[in-house]
């Protein structure tokens, strides 16, 4: 186990001062970034800022327990903590400050992200995993409030699992899981339904995890009293506060953010209970100031009174910190020691404004450097185009107006001059041409790349291994087929592990991981308390740390609750860090059909439109489920699975070589040929399609059925446009509401595909109702697509061709 702070204090007085100065200068250059980081935003250089000066303090003192190994989980305020731990520099503050594209400036999120978002490097430029056992890690933090706390809940719990499983390259993301997970808040964050959710499960599942609460006494403009039931968090937190001999609750701490040798307590204190204790430990910390304010969005003149104002100028932590040292004396020896004068920290207040300025005018520099080499590289080629043309003149001459020019300028300066010219066939054209191309293939780059995985492990690149059957196959209930295959899979992967309400002592509502928690132990198979949102973030921070966790939310529809965290964490993961951070867990759901208005939606639409960046696999059986799970754990992103309700029961061929056999994603599967109408499905309503396909050929009428399988990524080489050339006729059929996910899939096939020229008809989507569905075989008879519903408006395409062949039904 790693020595903690506490054990590692003995250090000469000499030392002592070296790291308080240290200290002092560190948290004197944070400032300065602060300072001049709102001036560029406010001279124009930078679209927006958000700063963490008042928060330099708590953050030195956080920043003496975070070893290597350990990851931190947080909001945009962290910089002085993200610098002590060698995370940031000054030119890469600025460089993410003025969204600078270069992850070797900015190495957090190449500029996509706005500042203040701080991340590291967890993989290797081909996607392959670092040793995070040898570096301090920070996972890449997200805007939305109390949004990072999920997350960090499996961050902290990856260490507790890692105690007891051991795998091949294991050592490279724990040592016998002594890491902790850091978390950090602001106060009024704290009133979000994700930071109780987080602690509670925390405190149940007892995990290596210290939250940091910096305390302002506002939320941006509203105070304390008026975000939760009690100002002080700590008080209403008490009851959270474990008891002695129990295993369960949290310690809770308190601390003044200007109190420097407080805080090297209270934090070394936090460090004996998360690493020693492996316990769960919330640092509160009070009195924090804001001296510009929230951000450069406002100023907190207008809501802070006169006292106020006056009473943060006197507490500023690093005003405090400036007294403790000049007034600091101790004897040693006979003789009076102190730490510093005023005068010798005057000299490193002006050295940390010059290395500050300095690290500004760098970053700048570089940045602008990109700007004016691209410029150089494409303005001689439309000076040559221009001629006598006035517009395009015109155009240049605004160009050169512009002050400070940015890459939309310079784009937008060649595509004018591209449609000014058009139809024009000339050298000059065709240089400018190549060009644009040239630099918009590096700005795509820039801009859009990593939203999937672009490594060798991606899931398209993964080979398909087909069932194999025999004569002594069985036929089995689906749920069996998913049983046994996840057998397979955990004596194959000793890193996958699986977690859920009702998972692990009744083997999952389905029965789906029947006997598994008593073969493979409570550690791998677990039961979770009903808290989506953290079943969810245990996923994402067991992910991130190298684990293969398969998160199981019970129901389609409870996936509602962590459509958040998979919207604005999981699916922006490997993007916002331009493939420096991955997080490839596996969302196990069920849905669709029959159960009631809260247990068979299918808000199949919402997860496409909000969740880009996940995968989204739709199996009609269990054993495409199965497959697809064999899949997606040989490839490093994150899906979510949605397996069939009403399939658990039905019987299926159970394959020979569980655990082996691989479902392609992007692939489909043409379950029915016909010559007449090609109809698309997936999932649950794919059994009803075949239904009406039957009874349409009973009619004359001859369907191709084709299951999608994967929604994304969408039929990869374009098989669904080759039937209809063949059919010349489009039917999408979807249990979801109308323009959902039959809107995403049409446009797939006639923008994407262009399948609009074979087509002799209007493509048809026949979706359920807008309501939710109604109870019982009824209400989904009423509610959703029923066979009949299919084959009366597929009916109705040929009558209204040839209504004598094919006479009106109604």
């Amino acid at each position: 186990m790693q020595t903690t702070y506490i054990e590692t204090q003995q250090i000469s007085f000499q030392d002592f001062k070296n790291q308080i100065l240290g200290d002092y200068k560190l948290g004197r250059i944070s400032r300065e970034m602060s300072y001049l980081g709102r001036r560029e935003v406010l001279t124009g250089k930078a679209k927006f800022g958000i700063f963490g000066d008042g928060k330099e303090l708590p953050q030195l003192a956080m920043a003496k327990v975070f070893k290597n190994g350990d990851f931190r989980s947080g909001y945009y305020r962290d910089q002085t903590f993200s610098m002590a731990v060698d995370a940031l520099t000054i030119e890469s503050f600025f460089a993410q400050l003025y969204a600078d594209t270069s992850v070797e400036r900015e190495p957090a999120s190449a500029g996509r992200q706005m500042n203040g978002h701080f991340a590291t490097r967890s993989l290797n430029e081909d996607g392959s995993w670092k040793d995070l056992t040898a570096q301090k890690n920070i996972s890449s933090d997200i805007s939305p409030t109390a949004g990072q706390m999920p997350r960090l809940l499996g961050l902290a719990q990856a260490s507790k699992i890692y105690k007891t499983i051991k795998f091949e390259g294991s050592e490279k993301f724990s040592k016998d899981g002594s890491e902790i997970a850091f978390g950090t808040i602001g106060d009024a964050s704290t009133a979000e339904g994700h930071f109780w959710e987080t602690l509670n499960a925390a405190c149940a599942l007892q995990v290596p995890m210290i939250v940091s609460i910096w305390d302002d006494g506002y939320g941006i403009s509203v105070p304390t009293m008026k975000q939760r039931a009690k100002a002080d968090i700590a008080e209403m937190l008490s009851g959270f506060q474990r008891k002695e001999g129990e295993l369960q609750g949290c310690e809770i701490i308190q601390v003044k953010a200007w109190d420097y040798p407080a805080l090297l307590d209270a934090y070394a204190k936090a460090e004996q209970f998360a690493r020693v204790e492996n316990m769960p430990v919330v640092v509160h910390v009070i009195e924090v100031t804001q001296p510009q304010g929230h951000s450069t969005s406002g100023s907190h003149e207008r809501y802070k009174n006169e006292e106020r104002l006056a009473w943060e100028a006197q507490f500023d932590g690093l005003v405090k910190f400036r007294e403790w040292i000049v007034n600091y004396s101790i004897e040693i020896d006979g003789k009076e020691e102190i730490i510093a004068t005023a005068e010798e920290l005057n000299v490193i207040d002006d050295e940390a404004k010059k290395m500050v300025k300095a690290g500004q005018k760098n970053a700048w520099d570089n940045y602008q450097k990109t700007i004016t080499n691209l410029i150089h590289s494409v303005l001689p080629l439309v000076e040559n185009i221009k001629g006598q043309n006035v517009e395009i003149e015109n155009c240049i001459n605004q160009f050169n107006k512009i002050v400070s020019k940015s890459k939309k300028d310079i784009f937008h300066l060649v595509r004018k001059t591209l449609l000014v010219t058009r139809g024009t066939n000339s050298m000059e054209r065709n240089q400018l041409m190549q060009k644009y191309n040239e630099i918009f293939e590096v700005e795509k780059d820039n801009y859009s790349s990593h939203l999937y995985s672009q490594s060798q492990w991606k899931a398209e690149n993964v080979k398909e291994v087909k069932p194999v059957f025999s004569e002594s196959s069985e036929e089995v209930d689906g749920r069996v087929v998913v049983r046994n295959n996840f057998d397979k899979i955990f004596e194959k992967y000793p890193q996958a592990l699986v977690f859920g309400e009702d998972a692990g002592n009744i083997g999952d509502v389905n029965q789906g991981l029947e006997g598994m928690q008593e073969k493979y132990g409570e550690v791998r198979v677990a039961d979770t308390g009903i808290r989506e949102a953290t079943i969810l973030g245990q996923g994402i921070g067991m992910a991130m740390r190298g684990l293969r966790p398969i998160a199981e939310i019970q129901y389609l529809d409870y996936i509602l609750y962590c459509l958040q965290g998979m919207s604005d964490d999981l699916a922006t993961v490997h993007y916002r860090t331009k493939g420096g951070q991955k997080a490839p867990v596996i969302i196990r759901t069920r849905g669709h059909r029959l159960e009631g208005i809260w247990h068979s939606g299918s808000p199949m639409a919402g997860i496409l439109n909000l969740s880009k960046g996940i995968l989204v696999l739709v199996p009609r059986n269990l054993t495409i489920a199965a497959g697809f799970y064999n899949t997606m754990l040989q490839a490093d992103e994150p899906a979510v699975i949605v397996e069939c309700l009403n399939g658990y029961r039905l019987k299926e061929k159970q394959p020979d070589n569980l655990g082996e056999f691989t479902v392609p994603v992007g692939k489909i599967e043409v379950t029915k040929e016909g010559k007449d109408v090609t109809l698309v499905t997936y999932g649950s309503t794919w059994r009803i399609v075949m239904e009406a396909a039957n009874e349409l050929e009973k009619l004359g009428i001859s369907a191709e059925v084709i299951d999608v399988q994967s929604l994304i990524p969408f039929d990869l080489s374009h098989e669904i446009v080759e039937s209809v050339k063949k059919t010349n006729r489009l039917v999408v059929i979807d249990e979801d509401v109308e323009g959902g996910t039959s809107a995403f899939i049409l446009q797939q096939i006639l923008e994407k595909q262009k399948a609009f020229r074979y087509l002799d008809s209007n493509p048809l989507t026949i979706a359920a109702n807008d309501h939710r569905p109604a109870y019982a075989s009824d209400g989904d008879y009423f509610s959703k697509p029923s066979a009949d519903d299919m084959l009366e408006r597929i009916y109705a395409l040929f009558n209204e061709t040839n209504p004598q062949k094919y006479p009106a039904i109604f």
